[in-house]
């Protein structure tokens, strides 16, 4: 188990205020960025992977999509699509990197 930065996993403030918020419980990227039991803060609120496992695009559900601040999986593809300047592709792989809360660490 390693504490890594949590600007590595969540590079853009918006998805590190999600987290906070609980919007965001996990997110796919296309490498792997952390290991099960790594840990990370985000104002004094320390977060633990519980799952991180490559997957196939099209295996993501409307949950998936949804734990990651997306109202359905049709929304999370257009924003993926949009945000990676890319098309969506069922047979590419990411990396879910799956979090929870465990402790604040103030």
């Amino acid at each position: 188990m390693a504490r890594i930065d949590a600007d590595d996993l969540l590079p853009a403030q918006r998805l590190r205020d999600a987290v906070t918020e609980g919007r965001i419980t996990q997110i796919h990227r296309g490498d792997k960025h952390a290991d099960e039991g790594d840990t990370f803060v985000i104002d004094g609120q320390e977060y633990e992977l519980v799952e991180v496992r490559e997957r196939r695009l099209g295996d993501l559900t409307d949950e998936d999509a949804q734990a990651e601040g997306s109202p359905d999986l049709e929304a999370y593809k257009r924003r993926i699509e949009a945000t990676h300047d890319t098309t969506w592709d069922d047979g590419s792989t990411a990396f879910l990197h799956d979090f929870e809360p465990v402790k604040s660490v103030d």
